[in-house]
């Protein structure tokens, strides 16, 4: 038997910003590629790739906020009790 993917709709507001934000990281990684292929000194590598964890982590957050108070809302109000046990499992990955 097959499990049923889960999914979240988004409104296209939302995709925009998700969209913009990963295409802001995905440069910022680019830009460490090639600092890396042009020798740049370590510590200026460092950096960035502390503005991308920065970045990372900003958005982390916006989507567990999202997800509290979109999807697992959602679920509470059709009784599902399940899903408070999927939010404390997500919780001990995200440390």
């Amino acid at each position: 038997m097959s499990e049923k993917k889960k999914m979240t709709i988004r409104s296209e507001e939302e995709k925009k910003y998700l969209s913009n934000r990963l295409s802001t990281i995905e440069g910022q990684v680019k830009g460490i590629v090639g600092m890396v292929d042009n020798d740049r000194y370590c510590g200026d590598i460092l950096i960035q790739m502390s503005a991308i964890i920065s970045s990372l982590r900003t958005l982390g957050e916006k989507m567990l906020e999202d997800h509290l108070t979109n999807c697992l809302a959602d679920e509470l109000k059709k009784n599902n009790k399940d899903a408070i046990k999927e939010v404390v499992e997500l919780f001990q990955k995200l440390k």
